[in-house]
């Protein structure tokens, strides 16, 4: 009689096909991960013609490019992911999951897994035309710019586990994430660089979740951050995914709210 071993990456790997198959047949969530956030950076450009970016040291560039990348981190990983963790709950799929080997943390890691890597896959898509149609030149720091893409998977697929514990169904799961994108599209510099925002306004917005990944791909571009700025704005985004961890670790349901 012959056992099959199985370890914590093999079983991601399974859950993250299985997931994969079920994301393609998700026409609505592949709409708004896929095609949302290539269109909404051409607004920003438009908005960033406008501005006096010069100023503060900006091109349109440098301010389309960051919040390309934190659209689709929004659109394809966290509100993605809302919706993926709350429909897989009603529909019994992660109480299932969790009576076999699969622990805790590998059932989310590997269902987050397929929309990491789209979202992934998109930001680089997303760099790479722009560079090319806004005449970037190469990032000046490329390690920012790929920690903050990193750093921003991870805190956004955190958050979305945390969004789901407070959604009660599959058709609230497209509501609940829209509080945290409004925010971070209005505060976190995607829209309006913090640079050009009153002192004690930016001061602020430096504090939202998605404002660290905004600066350390800006940062990658313009190589203006110190590393005394670099320290802190890894801090942030640090401290908001190890929140959101302890959240999900408190608050996560893995069973249908009633």
């Amino acid at each position: 009689m012959s056992t099959t071993t199985t370890t914590p990456v093999s079983r991601m790997t399974s859950l993250a096909r299985a997931e994969l198959t079920l994301l393609g047949r998700s026409k609505g969530t592949l709409f708004a991960a896929l095609f949302v956030p290539l269109v909404l950076p051409l607004s920003v450009r438009s908005a960033a013609e406008e501005m006096d970016l010069a100023e503060a040291g900006l091109t349109p560039g440098t301010v389309v490019l960051p919040a390309a990348v934190g659209f689709s981190l929004l659109f394809a990983v966290y509100s993605a992911l809302v919706g993926v963790f709350v429909v897989r709950r009603e529909e019994l799929v992660l109480k299932r999951l969790r009576t076999g080997e699969l622990r805790d943390g590998e059932i989310l890691g590997g269902s987050a897994l397929p929309a990491a890597l789209v979202g992934l896959a998109q930001c680089l898509l997303l760099a790479a035309g722009c560079t090319a149609l806004l005449d970037l030149p190469a990032p000046s720091a490329p390690h920012l710019a790929v920690l903050g893409l990193l750093l921003g998977i991870a805190m956004c697929a955190a958050l979305a586990a945390v969004t789901a514990s407070f959604t009660r169904t599959g058709e609230s799961a497209q509501v609940t994430p829209m509080p945290l994108m409004i925010v971070s599209m209005l505060g976190s510099g995607m829209f309006v660089p913090l640079e050009l925002l009153p002192d004690r306004l930016a001061s602020f917005c430096e504090l939202l979740p998605l404002t660290p990944v905004v600066t350390l791909v800006r940062g990658g571009w313009t190589g203006d951050l110190s590393a005394y700025e670099t320290l802190g704005t890894v801090a942030t985004a640090v401290a908001w995914t190890l929140l959101a961890v302890f959240a999900v670790q408190r608050w996560f349901r893995w069973e249908p709210r009633r």
